[in-house]
């Protein structure tokens, strides 16, 4: 290598203007993630109850 690219090299490895942005990037990803895993994960803890309420009242006669 040469002495201009090793220097570029080393500029750029101790440049960190863009770090936040990572930073923010993959809090963002993982914070996406976790409510994805919630709402898959209570969907189905919500629709039991639910069909069963919706079976109770489809029983009772209006009069």
């Amino acid at each position: 290598m040469t002495t201009r690219s090793t220097a570029l090299i080393r500029g750029l490895c101790r440049n960190e203007d863009g770090a936040v942005t990572v930073d923010w990037v993959v809090l963002t990803a993982a914070l996406l993630g976790l409510g994805v895993a919630l709402v898959v994960g209570l969907r189905d803890a919500a629709t039991e109850p639910a069909e069963s309420v919706g079976h109770q009242l489809s029983s009772y006669e209006i009069r």
